[in-house]
């Protein structure tokens, strides 16, 4: 089905990442979305689950190496990024996938929708066991032989029900607070709450530097480490498990193009991605320094759980609440923008390229939406803890989508407008990521057999 330039404009929802090759004139026109509402779409599709990781690699890499990782690979994010929003004007394509079409064909495009899929479904199924866990408590733990009851918000203030039972909460967070959101059909209309979001975030980076200052000021904080030790070569291999865990901190290349296609001038969605790449790795920096001060060697890789401990005062305890609530709340307003990026590619994968837009066929619309959402919650009620699953998948595909596959598109130039500062940034992209995730892949499944043996 053929779509005028007036239809491509005005196409509600994501431009066509189903479709090697976009619509006729579609590209040269954005939907009048404001440069604000990029901003906060594309800082809230950064910040997520992996912001509550951050502190735990300044354990593992001391401060001083910590923060300059975080600030190398925004630099690094934003190269990359430029590689897709150069490649992608000076082709037919309007999508990440389109665009790896271009360059690789069918299988190209395949392989970034696949790597795309396992990112945004791991992803997603993690946000709703965090708001799960946050909302309804984790269980019983066993602590030196002392059994531990971590209840949730719910339980902790109106006690244990069968309505605040982890499977109905969810249930009804589904239902009446997510579905809503990811039935939307445009991303620009998410900017309202991409920005209360973002608001959230930056109350849990207040609350928590609050809270470091106090426990400072009260002599509780231990001197964190500035440099990471190194004993044998073990401990050396160990901090490369920190590079995919900020990698996939600062993964949101998929939705470049659906952000970027509703903006007026392509230039606009660079001035984006820069300011909110500055953005994040500012809150990324306070959260993992003030993390990292509050609780020391003791953070923990989900940073969250360690709020469940009594600080030993009633303002203590209202902190730890604000700061889970607020977290899980900054997680449901995330939600609908990875759902829109996974959506989308599943529906490619399905349905033929004939097909008109996914946003525009109710039916499909409707039916895809639904199972996702049927399929990610029964995941996050199944499955008590995916956090291994994600940290080899999840890292390893999130490195394809934020440096190996620009650098590729690059390496290809399928349209001759490579320079060769462009391929040598991108053997760097490909080069550092292939090492990098080798070696925390390795150091990873050697640290399970030994636990294990």
């Amino acid at each position: 089905m053929a779509h005028s330039s007036k239809d491509g404009v005005q196409a509600p929802l994501l431009p066509e990442h189903h479709r090697c090759v976009a619509a006729e004139g579609s590209s040269s026109s954005g939907g009048g979305a404001s440069v604000s509402g990029a901003v906060f779409n594309v800082s809230t599709s950064i910040i997520g689950a992996g912001i509550m990781s951050i502190p735990a690699t300044l354990k593992v890499l001391g401060v001083i190496p910590a923060i300059l990782l975080i600030l190398f690979i925004a630099v690094l994010s934003d190269v990359s990024v430029d590689f897709l929003l150069r490649f992608t004007s000076s082709g037919k394509s309007t999508s990440y996938a389109g665009l790896m079409g271009e360059s690789f064909g069918r299988s190209g495009s395949v392989g970034l929708q696949i790597c795309i899929m396992v990112t945004t479904l791991g992803t997603l199924i993690i946000y709703l066991i965090i708001i799960g866990d946050v909302l309804c408590g984790t269980g019983t733990t066993e602590s030196g032989g002392v059994t531990v009851q971590h209840l949730g918000i719910l339980q902790e203030w109106f006690g244990v029900h069968w309505w605040n039972s982890r499977t109905f909460a969810l249930l009804f967070t589904v239902i009446f607070v997510i579905a809503p959101l990811v039935l939307l059909k445009r991303v620009e209309s998410l900017r309202f709450s991409s920005a209360v979001s973002i608001l959230l975030a930056v109350v849990f980076v207040a609350i928590s530097t609050v809270m470091a200052i106090s426990a400072l000021w009260a002599g509780k904080t231990k001197s964190p480490k500035l440099v990471p030790d190194l004993v044998n070569a073990s401990s050396y291999f160990e901090l490369f498990t920190a590079v995919p865990v900020i990698v996939t901190a600062f993964t949101f290349h998929f939705n470049v193009h659906p952000i970027g296609n509703e903006l007026n001038k392509s230039s606009d969605m660079v001035s984006a991605v820069r300011i909110s790449l500055v953005l994040c790795a500012t809150i990324y920096i306070a959260v993992g320094f003030f993390g990292y001060l509050l609780f020391g060697d003791t953070v923990l890789p989900d940073i969250l759980a360690n709020f469940d401990q009594n600080f030993g005062s009633k303002a203590g305890s209202v902190l730890n609440d604000i700061v889970r609530l607020s977290y899980a709340l900054h997680l449901v307003l995330v939600f609908p923008l990875l759902n829109f990026a996974l959506r989308i590619n599943i529906d490619g994968l399905i349905f033929p390229k004939s097909w008109p837009l996914l946003a525009s066929h109710t039916t499909r619309f409707l039916s895809l939406t639904f199972f996702l959402l049927a399929v990610i919650y029964i995941a996050a009620i199944a499955i008590p803890n995916i956090w291994y699953f994600f940290q080899f998948m999840g890292s390893t595909t999130a490195l394809c989508l934020a440096f190996i596959f620009p650098g590729a598109i690059v390496l290809r130039d399928a349209h001759g407008i490579s320079t060769r500062r462009d391929r040598i940034l991108a053997r760097v992209l490909i080069g550092l990521a292939v090492i990098t995730s080798s070696i925390a892949i390795y150091t990873n499944i050697k640290t399970l057999v030994r636990r294990d043996s």
